[in-house]
């Protein structure tokens, strides 16, 4: 039963604290994945919300180029590629698309589609490519693709998205698991029929 993914990429594809070594670097900090409690990662810097994103926007390409790939994230999409459609939308901004299409290829990862929005909206998105599922690591953007979707949403466990979530909302520690929960999902599915 082919079914379309709705994936993200920072943070989800791409390893959770791949940032972390850029912004130690960058602002002279020693932090780690666990340090990381919000999203917004100009609390855990602690400057001027003018000079993290300006630091950001220089900095963004070079870092979606060297971000590390999730593990097993490699070898769950090349199953997956094989049955089902990969939609990969990410709050990037659309000037990415060439870097981002790059960083695909030299890990070697297949994609029907990728989106780069610009915003951490997604829902527009989904709806409009009429996703069946989707693959996330921030909090309210799970929650709110869930409930405005009506879809099942894969939320990659991290420090930064530990508030409560409602059903159909559903952790996963790592691609192994989340390939456990989609093969059990297809197959209620498909019983269902």
């Amino acid at each position: 039963m082919k079914k379309r993914f709705g994936i993200d990429i920072d943070g989800t594809v791409t390893c959770p604290s791949a940032l972390v070594p850029f912004i130690n670097e960058g602002f002279g900090l020693n932090i780690t994945l666990e340090d990381v409690k919000e999203y917004d990662l100009n609390k855990v810097v602690k400057v001027s919300e003018e000079q993290f994103a300006k630091w950001f926007i220089e900095n963004e390409p070079m870092m979606y180029e060297q971000s590390p790939l999730a593990e097993g994230a490699d070898q769950v999409l090349n199953t997956w590629k094989k049955e089902h459609e990969l939609f990969f939308i990410s709050a990037r901004g659309p000037k990415l698309l060439d870097d981002t299409k790059k960083w695909f290829k030299k890990n070697d990862l297949y994609y029907h589609h990728i989106e780069l929005i610009g915003s951490h909206d997604k829902v527009a998105t989904a709806k409009s490519h009429k996703v069946d599922i989707f693959l996330e690591d921030k909090h309210d953007n799970a929650v709110m693709i869930h409930e405005e979707c009506n879809i099942p949403v894969l939320l990659f466990n991290t420090p930064y998205n530990q508030d409560p979530i409602p059903n159909g909302v559903i952790r996963v520690n790592n691609w192994f698991e989340a390939n456990n929960w989609v093969n059990n999902w297809i197959k209620k599915s498909m019983a269902m029929l």
